[in-house]
């Protein structure tokens, strides 16, 4: 019986000593970059393109690439996008190559890309996520990205959310507390999911940043049925049947 692993952060990565590529991640940043992502790919974009600095997605702007993404929350100047999935909800980004880099989620991404099949997973996307990962059979570790390799409320919620449908159907078993937590933390908030993430801090920052539109997005669920995936450092759909 394959497992489920909650990975907290980035930074705790690599003591869990993943030896074998025969691995899903799904990596998680629900305020915003995985939400954002999907949102793209939802809406037309033919690929994402994430990248760890800001200097690398400047030279691919040399190159005609749209670039997206934020430093601290705070849109780049020069870039054509900033990291709210609100502003990928038009035409002008159809069958575009979008690059991406932000503070959390391309990070994560480019921590686990070589330990097995990177999948991007959201509140936006958790069915599609979910019913992908139970046709694999495959061992699935769940990566939170976190605020600056920091616990993050939300991401841990989405993490909770999917190992409690992929568990509840004995088709897979707990391999750590952290999944036994985060199973545990969804049953409990599931009922009033906002609520519930009221108090995280990342909510508040990006409250502070007059950002509460994106927030409600990003905690919509099932807006979209996507499965994005990494191939050969781009972000494309494997799953792609429009909802919205």
């Amino acid at each position: 019986m394959p497992d489920i692993n909650i990975i907290l952060t980035p930074a705790e990565f690599e003591y869990y000593k993943i030896t074998s590529s025969d691995n899903i991640i799904v990596v998680i940043d629900i305020f915003r970059a995985t939400s954002t992502i999907v949102t793209a790919l939802a809406n037309g974009a033919k690929s994402i393109i994430p990248v760890a600095t800001i200097e690398e997605a400047k030279q691919l702007k040399e190159k005609n690439y749209l670039i997206a993404g934020e430093k601290n929350g705070i849109p780049v100047e020069g870039f054509d996008f900033g990291n709210s999935p609100l502003e990928f909800l038009n035409d002008n980004i159809k069958n575009k190559d979008i690059v991406i880099t932000t503070t959390n989620g391309t990070q994560a991404i480019h921590t686990a890309k070589n330990a097995g099949e990177i999948i991007i997973g959201s509140f936006l996307n958790l069915q599609a996520v979910a019913e992908y990962i139970l046709q694999q059979h495959k061992n699935v570790i769940l990566l939170c990205a976190g605020w600056k390799n920091k616990f993050n409320l939300e991401d841990f919620v989405f993490a909770g959310s999917l190992t409690h449908h992929l568990y509840s159907t004995n088709q897979y078993q707990l391999a750590s507390d952290s999944a036994l937590l985060g199973y545990l933390t969804f049953d409990r908030s599931r009922r009033k999911l906002k609520e519930f993430l009221n108090m995280a801090s990342h909510k508040k920052r990006l409250e502070n940043l007059n950002l509460d539109a994106d927030i409600d997005f990003c905690l919509t669920l099932n807006k979209y049925f996507v499965v994005p995936k990494l191939v050969n450092n781009k972000i494309t759909c494997l799953i792609h049947q429009n909802t919205c």
